[in-house]
């Protein structure tokens, strides 16, 4: 009997323990249902590498509702032109972003304050022209950096001193004509540095780059073809082989300017200037001063003053050795004309018969003459 109505009692306490634990194991995955982060509307989320792919749907704007603990994101092939400074708030796990065939024209100063552990930027054809020179100094991790094809005319001084790790850049397809050195000189662990298809003046602003190309040549880093646009002496080359020679007007330049500093300053220059008041009747016109625009001294390259140096020396030479053949051949003119003349008068001297006693002499006259 015992055994009979233990069954029931057991019976019912397996069942309120099921029900506590059914209870428990709900409680459990509703938790996680909310714990786990909701995927913007047509963006395609992947749980695994915790990637959020948005490309090609034609946004406006980037999406609110972004995972926080997204690490990578994808923008690209949107219709993307302005970006609110709070776009990316709160994604401190985001590794990659992808910005890249938009139409963003500027980028907010604190846009990517929040992306501390960001390695990869992607900003690839767009129509940005300036850049803030703290736009990067909260991504110390950043190690690839892509700002091809947009409309960057130049670098702010100090961009990437916060970007010790980046080992790529691509300026490529940009307005650059000139960099400076000191913008780079940050980068320790760079490897790669795309700078084509800019129009490059490859002038005096220039060489202090080219010195430092090849020290990062020569320290293993590679970089692309930096063809020169201007002069037109050095339009195709690669600033990399123009040798330093062809710079040193710019000593010549950076004397005549700390010179010049050391002058009183005069009025601007302008090119239109105001007409002279007319003089008054009966009174002596009083001197103006010059306000002429002094004409800037244009320097021509190295090779091309050699090249004239070699023309005129050349030239020199040839006109020498072309009076020393006029003069030879008219002493070979005269000269034969003598000869010719004392011929002609030997003749005449010779007696109607043969005199042998005669010849003999004259033959003798003939040899001593020659």
């Amino acid at each position: 009997m015992l055994a009979r109505g233990s069954g029931p009692e057991q019976r019912t306490r397996l069942a309120v323990q099921w029900r506590q634990i059914s209870w428990i194991a709900c409680w459990i995955a509703l938790c996680a249902v909310e714990a786990l982060p909701a995927c913007p509307f047509s963006c395609k989320c992947d749980s695994r590498s915790l990637e959020v792919d948005c490309s090609g749907l034609g946004l406006t704007m980037v999406p609110p509702d972004l995972p926080a603990a997204t690490r990578t994101l994808l923008l690209l092939n949107n219709k993307l032109s302005a970006l609110p400074s709070w776009a990316f708030a709160n994604l401190s796990s985001l590794q990659r972003l992808d910005l890249s065939n938009n139409f963003l024209d500027q980028l907010p100063r604190s846009i990517f304050g929040d992306l501390t552990n960001l390695t990869e930027l992607q900003l690839r054809n767009n129509s940005i022209r300036t850049l803030d020179r703290d736009l990067l100094q909260h991504s110390p991790l950043l190690r690839h950096l892509d700002l091809s094809i947009n409309g960057l005319a130049q670098l702010p001084a100090g961009l990437f001193d916060g970007l010790p790790a980046l080992r790529s850049l691509s300026l490529r397809s940009n307005r650059l004509q000139n960099l400076d050195r000191l913008t780079f000189e940050p980068l320790a662990s760079l490897q790669l540095l795309q700078v084509g298809d800019n129009p490059w003046e490859c002038d005096c602003n220039l060489r202090d780059f080219k010195h430092w190309m090849e020290w990062f040549s020569y320290r293993g880093g590679r970089l692309d073809q930096l063809a020169c646009t201007l002069p037109k002496e050095l339009r195709g080359k690669d600033m990399r082989v123009v040798p330093m020679e062809m710079f040193n007007y710019c000593s010549q330049l950076e004397d005549e300017n700390s010179s010049a500093g050391l002058d009183i300053p005069g009025p601007p220059c302008t090119k239109a200037s105001p007409e002279p008041a007319k003089p008054k009747p009966g009174a002596e016109p009083e001197p103006e001063p010059s306000t002429a625009c002094p004409q800037k001294q244009r320097y021509r390259p190295v090779s091309v003053r050699r090249a004239i140096g070699t023309v005129i020396i050349a030239g020199v030479v040839c006109g020498i050795v072309c009076i020393m053949m006029v003069v030879a051949a008219a002493y070979g003119c005269i000269y034969a004309s003598l000869m010719a003349k004392y011929h002609r008068e030997l003749k005449k001297r010779q007696p109607l018969m043969g005199d042998p006693e005669g010849e003999h002499e004259d033959q003798k006259q003939i040899s001593s003459v020659a």
